[in-house]
């Protein structure tokens, strides 16, 4: 069967917006300086990481850190950071992962795919280490600035509002304002998704969630992101995830139902797929296509014809019912059921 068509991108946004109140955000602190060294290494044929390290803020640390490389589990480079930057060059591909330590933050590690000999811009994320006087409790909330709220909460509006465009003005003059914070990165993420720019939101969002991976609606915004570009494998952990720590809503049972039936998980598919349409209350009727696929896939083929057939006959004047009659068709054709 084909892929079912695409959610339209508003429902990610009537999704994510009201969760902004409940974001856990970090305490900003410093200033971005490039190193005297970027640049200066001649790549050729060679491959180059270009690492930041940043705090919880998204500001590249003032203190020294050590990065080192590793391919296969073996050691490869170490280097150590000024302000914030270091530099791999080699000429293996593959797949790589940077470890990053500094003194007063919790160790982290960002795995990288290097398919072909450029440059790849990475980020890691550093959390502190609580010191033996501060409150191991969750962080107090840091308030974006007068003139970066306004701009973030015009951008909201005009995303509500449905006016992407003039959403994408606001939402540009915060992160200018305020770079590397968690709401403004969230948001710039719904904003992609709302444009169907997916590489551009799963770049944010994937910062967004490193820096609060505990936020289940990040998580699930990463998810839809990964899936909408067809990375069903990377879009299932993020789901899951999302869904294992809170109830989540049936955009993110149905993401993740479209990324298990590709996955080839049909069992599960069928699972989530089914719960996406329980909840959704009728909302997206086209979920019955993906119930139809997981049901024809894990051989139940008269469950399959009877959804295809209850689909055409309530919403046979929407464009996905083209598709649900050639798959009826094809299921008949093919001998798995009887004609009526």
């Amino acid at each position: 069967m084909c892929r079912a068509k695409q959610c339209p991108p508003l429902r990610i946004i009537r999704f994510l917006l009201p969760i902004l109140p409940y974001l856990l955000l970090s305490t900003p602190s410093s200033l971005c300086q490039d190193s005297a060294n970027e640049g200066t290494i001649p790549r050729g044929d060679r491959a180059e990481i270009s690492l930041t390290v940043r705090d919880s803020s998204g500001e590249p640390i003032s203190a020294p850190a050590t990065a080192k490389l590793y391919r296969d589990g073996m050691p490869v480079d170490n280097a150590a950071t000024a302000h914030g930057r270091a530099f791999f060059v080699f000429r293996t591909l593959g797949s790589y992962t940077v470890i990053v330590e500094a003194t007063g933050y919790k160790a982290a590690q960002k795995d990288v795919s290097v398919p072909v000999a450029m440059k790849f811009e990475v980020d890691v994320y550093l959390k502190r280490e609580p010191s033996s006087n501060e409150s191991a409790g969750v962080p107090g909330k840091p308030l974006l600035t007068p003139k970066a709220k306004e701009a973030l909460d015009k951008g909201l509006q005009a995303l509500g509002d449905n006016k992407p465009k003039e959403a994408e003005k606001f939402v540009d003059e915060a992160a200018k304002l305020a770079p590397g914070h968690p709401d403004v990165l969230f948001v710039q993420g719904v904003l992609y998704l709302s444009l169907r720019n997916w590489a551009q939101a799963q770049g944010v969002l994937e910062k967004a969630a490193q820096m609060d991976p505990g936020n289940a609606r990040v998580l699930a915004a990463l998810g839809m992101a990964l899936t909408d570009q067809g990375k069903y494998d990377e879009a299932i952990p993020p789901l899951e995830k999302s869904l294992q720590m809170e109830a989540g809503g049936w955009e993110t049972h149905w993401a993740l139902g479209k990324s298990y039936y590709y996955h080839q998980q049909y069992d599960q598919a069928l699972k989530a797929s089914q719960q996406a349409l329980t909840e959704s209350n009728g909302k997206a009727p086209q979920i019955e296509l993906l119930v139809a696929q997981s049901l024809t896939a894990v051989g139940r083929y008269d469950d399959a014809a009877l959804t295809l057939r209850d689909f055409l006959k309530s919403h046979g004047d929407r464009p996905e019912a083209a598709t649900a009659r050639r798959w009826l068709d094809g299921l008949v054709k093919n001998g798995k059921i009887r004609r009526e």
